[in-house]
């Protein structure tokens, strides 16, 4: 494929919202898997899964269902049940107090693995200017004066 599959994925789903994307690769990087559900992907399918679960897995995408496989649904649940914790702790019990996106989540996520403002760009498939944007509002909605500062809110 000319390009990116991710960058396609992204650019399929913001103009034809109905249409299911499933991903076909050899990647099996959490990072690869996030951001192309990020991108709106329905299916995410290793090239060696057996060829005859191929149709029922696209079937099951057409139906409203994910297809993806199960070792890979087992990180996804780890990445959410590892970072709950911390999300409860950083969110205010008031209403009036801002609350951080899901995209600014994200951005803090990444932050927290250490990654660069260029890094978090290519990764999320935005400019850096939109990563800054992002990093200056959670620096803004936690209180904290830097990156590292906002990286140990999330740890603590």
């Amino acid at each position: 494929m000319p390009g990116s599959g991710l960058a396609a994925a992204w650019e399929i789903t913001a103009r034809l919202p109905g249409t299911r994307v499933v991903m076909l690769t050899i990647s099996r990087d959490d990072g690869h898997l996030f951001a192309a559900l990020r991108a709106g992907a329905a299916g995410y399918l290793l090239k060696d899964t057996e060829t005859e679960r191929l149709p029922d897995a696209l079937r099951d995408v057409m139906a409203g269902e994910a297809a993806l496989p199960v070792t890979l649904v087992t990180r996804l649940v780890e990445e959410f049940r590892d970072r709950a914790p911390r999300r409860r702790t950083l969110m205010s019990s008031r209403e009036d107090e801002p609350r951080l996106t899901s995209r600014e989540w994200e951005v803090l996520e990444l932050m927290r693995r250490k990654m660069t403002t260029a890094q978090i760009a290519r990764t999320l498939v935005v400019s850096p200017a939109t990563v800054r944007s992002h990093v200056a509002a959670i620096l803004r909605k936690l209180r904290v004066a830097d990156r590292d500062a906002a990286v140990k809110m999330m740890d603590g």
